[in-house]
């Protein structure tokens, strides 16, 4: 008799490698995402763009990063994991290389805004659903977690090298340098991403081959991408926890992606700290976040992820709401314990809301998933947006920092008003089928 176990041997499960494979992706993707935040300045400098035209574009960006993850996420469900990936990383580094050739502001929203947000947005947290969900089984949380740091802290830590770039060969030279990050990644990929266990001859991690039967069954494979996405959508509305966990990422990327990453450089400086030094500070946010989402990611296994959020959005909002007076040309401690404490929380929300989207949808949680992760971009677009009409309409950022607390406290309160979905109490009847029970287990 065979076993449908995950056999015991000494070799590393090769789920492990798909898991190492896809965080580089998501380094070698968010290698872009530096840009946006250092070269502000410096394109304002030498075409004459205002703040807000600038901004357009990162917005632009933004907002297509978030709409194409669930088309992606169905996308992988079509054709393959490897195939979505591959390209999305060659659009990626098309849009960046391109930049450099660029003389009108319409294509830096071409470019910035529209090609690289289809790239970077086709390898957005829906992929870290999607091989969570197809090559794990334990360890989802952790994984998850160590996944969305790869993403976020590339990022950041990406950023003192392109300020750095930018200071010593200007920013041509940067974004060249992202080009090549996102094409260092593709071959890495074409070696080493396999779409499911059963390529390799294995079960997922911690699981066994009903694990890897179920999500078949359950995939719409037949239908297009983009019927698939919006199939998803309208089952999702249909159920207010959608909505709230929505609403709830819709402020998460407002108070991140959107306010923080692109307009917190220009904020400080101009306060008087040096370019390179705000730089620092959000590498140094990245940093954190790594420790911050892999710790949610284990609490998420163990705590309920309602409260969890509950604390990360309301801890979140009370830090904005001090951040203005933060600034000045000196760095002080008072600083230094707000970016800490920043990139710990920075999306430390990942884990849990995406375990909330498996608890309430099962299967269909990657595609969900994505159009939750669209709403929290559509939430960065209005803040990179918004920030910039802001510092040209008023001079200062320090509104669009209280405006943000504020709705990070808004979002704590929708986090905890979601219902736990629970598995059946014990007293009614078994599932017979073995498959039925497998998928009771796995997404209970």
């Amino acid at each position: 008799m065979t076993s449908t176990a995950a056999p015991r041997t000494s070799r590393i499960h090769p789920a492990w490698w798909v898991a190492a494979v896809t965080f580089l992706a998501l380094v070698g993707a968010a290698a872009f995402r530096a840009v946006p935040g250092v070269l502000i300045d410096p394109l304002r400098d030498e075409f004459g763009w205002s703040v807000s035209t600038i901004s357009a574009a990162v917005a632009v960006n933004m907002a297509l990063y978030g709409l194409t993850a669930p088309f992606a996420a169905a996308l992988m469900e079509n054709f393959g994991i490897r195939r979505v990936v591959i390209s999305a990383l060659l659009l990626t580094a098309l849009g960046s290389g391109l930049t450099v050739f660029m003389t009108t502001s319409w294509q830096l929203i071409l470019l910035w805004g529209f090609a690289v947000g289809l790239g970077t947005g086709s390898m957005a947290l829906s992929l870290v659903a999607t091989v969570t969900g197809r090559w794990f089984v334990a360890r989802r949380g952790l994984v998850s977690g160590v996944l969305t740091a790869g993403g976020a802290t590339g990022q950041l830590v990406f950023l003192p090298l392109v300020a750095w770039a930018d200071q010593n060969w200007g920013w041509r030279s940067a974004s060249l340098g992202t080009t090549a990050a996102a094409l260092a990644v593709v071959p890495l990929v074409a070696w080493l991403l396999r779409d499911r266990p059963r390529d390799l001859g294995v079960v997922p991690y911690g699981g066994t081959a009903a694990d890897d039967r179920i999500s078949e069954d359950t995939e719409p494979v037949r239908a297009g991408a983009a019927r698939t996405a919006v199939t998803g959508l309208l089952e999702a509305a249909r159920r207010r926890p959608f909505w709230l966990l929505a609403g709830g990422f819709f402020i998460c990327g407002l108070s991140t992606n959107g306010l923080v990453q692109p307009h917190f450089i220009p904020a400080a400086h101009d306060h008087g700290m040096p370019v390179t030094t705000a730089a620092g500070l959000l590498a140094v946010v990245g940093i954190f976040d790594i420790a911050g989402t892999v710790l949610s990611g284990w609490l998420t296994d163990r705590v309920d992820p309602r409260v969890l959020l509950l604390a990360y959005y309301g801890l979140r909002g009370f830090s904005l709401f001090l951040l203005p007076p933060l600034f000045g040309p000196d760095l002080h401690v008072s600083m230094i314990a707000f970016i800490v404490f920043y990139g710990l929380d920075w999306v430390a929300t990942v884990p849990p809301t995406l375990a909330l989207c498996r608890e309430h949808f099962g299967a269909r949680a990657p595609i969900v998933f994505g159009w939750v992760f669209a709403s929290h971009q559509l939430g960065a677009a209005v803040a990179a947006f918004g920030g910039g009409v802001i510092r040209d309409v008023t001079g200062s950022y320090d509104l669009a920092w209280f405006l943000a607390g504020g709705f990070c406290m808004a979002a704590a309160v929708m986090s905890i008003s979601i219902r736990r979905n629970r598995p059946a109490p014990p007293k009614t009847a078994l599932p017979t089928d073995p498959v039925t029970a497998a998928a009771d287990q796995a997404h209970g």
